[in-house]
């Protein structure tokens, strides 16, 4: 790749790489340069530009991300589309990630241009968190280093839900206030993996007595077996495993580098792990038993070996030298997750230009216009869907299988469409995307694109789709542009909203003049069902 400056009349076609602000425009950074800009930027007396030029070999930043994505991406991961060359990796469900941070480290050698962070090995993470991202440091890499990628890298593995039983220990040092609240602890740390605590049993702090009750636990079929020693397990021949080995199973391991949870014994009857508690799992804070756990609930080997790897990143005692972590009364803040975004379809219009037929009814490509849309939504990474009905209420209502929300005003204008349907989006969402039921050519990668580059603490609040540098639809706006939208009124959309708020704008590049064509008039109906 070449980068550097360039005179004007010879940057057609180039990659600006710095955003140049012009009495009339803004050309922002990571634009081609068409020959229209540079009679612009000339005319505004613009001579030079830095901008960098591809070579042969080389590969756009977003065309590479996504390929190194996609790559690395393994079982139980959404890949979002590339901005600006990042693409993010979020969880489908709750789980937990496994990494492979040996080839992790080796693609970060590879090459500079191309890098891969993710979140640690075994984090328990939450549905549509993100995980991973993927970010290309120049505007293009090298190709051949592109296809040296290994993959996949990552996985999560969603929790299932387990059958978990728990047997206690008693000593007449241990009172049974202390057995019941052990009880409730344990149940809140199973149904927290999406488990259930099917039985609790106590029995003498000895060996024969364990044994049996361990035999009558194993009959209500557990998938864990807990077992929460009175005493705490000092010796692979102490009460706790001894009891073990006369019910019929092993001891695989005994302790742990993990601290709180040094204690911890691993064994099995059977294809039935079971695990003698550290005396730490009577505390709700954090400790080894929980990794151990998480582990199991997500249907991950653990055995020695896994128990061991455990110690980078294993002590998680208070550090008395700082706030304790667990005693702030501040929350903790939210992982990055995928947006939460609407998609809202207005579907309200009257067709006056078509005339007596309701043009979103009218089939393209052997589909209503306006199920395309409702098919381009729910393809996309947004999500919920809203239909904002008006004129032939009943008709469009039927034709759809989607929430609707009604405009009784929608013969005053689209404002009235937007305002009704902005109005009735749920309280969590993060912004809207509003398509136009009439551009059956809108696809769910056009909508993926937009949200891929929604960040409204990067100041990317608005994102409006473009082709060939003309600016088209749906554009996505962000919560703080809300109020905005319901204030409009008219037979327009919220389009000067745009020019009143550039610092949030940015353009997205789409592949296609999908986000261009509409269908309103009945020529432009048969040119989309010519193709």
């Amino acid at each position: 790749m070449k980068f550097g400056p360039i005179p004007v009349e010879d940057a057609e076609g180039a990659l600006l790489a710095h955003s140049i602000r012009v009495e009339r425009a803004v050309f922002r950074k990571g634009r081609v340069l068409s020959a229209a800009d540079l009679a612009a930027l000339a005319e505004a007396g613009v001579e030079r530009v830095t901008a960098a030029r591809f070579e042969p070999g080389d590969m756009a930043e977003d065309r590479a991300a996504a390929a190194v994505a996609a790559t690395v991406a393994g079982d139980g991961l959404e890949v979002a589309a590339p901005f600006t060359g990042r693409v993010n990796l979020f969880a489908e469900a709750r789980g937990v990630l496994t990494v492979d941070a040996a080839r992790v480290d080796r693609l970060n050698l590879l090459d500079e241009s191309v890098t891969l962070a993710t979140l640690p090995p075994y984090s328990l993470v939450e549905r549509r968190q993100m995980v991973a991202t993927v970010k290309i440091i120049p505007f293009a890499a090298p190709g051949e280093v592109v296809e040296q990628v290994e993959g996949p890298l990552m996985a999560v593995h969603p929790l299932a839900p387990k059958r978990v039983a728990l047997i206690q220990t008693e000593l007449p040092s241990v009172k049974p206030s202390v057995l019941d609240k052990t009880v409730e602890i344990t149940r809140r740390r199973v149904e927290a993996l999406e488990g259930e605590l099917i039985g609790e049993r106590r029995s003498a702090h000895e060996e024969t007595a364990l044994s049996g009750a361990i035999g009558e636990s194993l009959r209500e079929c557990p998938d864990i077996l807990l077992i929460a020693g009175a005493s705490a397990i000092v010796d692979r021949r102490d009460v706790l495993p001894a009891a073990i080995e006369a019910a019929g199973g092993e001891i695989e391991h005994f302790g742990m580098p993990v601290d709180p949870g040094n204690l911890i014994l691993l064994g099995r009857i059977g294809a039935v792990p079971v695990i003698g508690l550290p005396g730490c799992a009577r505390s709700p804070k954090p400790n080894g038993f929980d990794w151990v756990l998480q582990r199991l609930a997500a249907g991950l080997e653990v055995g020695r070996r896994e128990i061991m790897s455990m110690g980078v990143g294993g002590l998680l005692v208070d550090i008395p030298t700082r706030p304790q972590p667990r005693t702030r009364s501040r929350p903790a803040a939210e992982p990055p997750r995928l947006p939460r975004i609407a998609a809202l379809v207005l579907a309200a219009g009257q067709s006056r230009r078509m005339g007596s037929a309701n043009k979103l009814l009218a089939e393209v490509d052997g589909a209503a216009m306006l199920q395309r849309a409702l098919e381009a939504a729910r393809a996309s990474q947004a999500a919920s869907v809203l239909v904002v009905t008006g004129h032939e209420r009943k008709r469009i209502e039927a034709a759809v299988d989607a929430p609707t929300v009604h405009n009784p005003d929608y013969a005053d204008g689209l404002s009235t469409s937007l305002a009704a349907g902005i109005a009735a989006l749920p309280e969590d969402v993060d912004g809207a995307v509003v398509l136009l039921a009439d551009m059956p050519f809108v696809s769910a990668t056009h909508i993926d694109r937009l949200v891929a580059a929604f960040n409204p603490l990067e100041g990317r609040s608005i994102c409006v789709p473009t082709f060939n540098g003309k600016r088209g639809n749906p554009v996505l706006w962000g919560r703080e542009l809300f109020a905005d939208m319901r204030g409009i009124s008219g037979d327009v959309g919220a389009k000067h909203l745009i020019g009143a708020n550039g610092d949030l704008l940015v353009e997205v590049p789409m592949p296609d003049a999908g986000v261009l064509r509409d269908v309103d008039t009945p020529a432009s109906l048969a040119d989309a069902r010519s193709g």
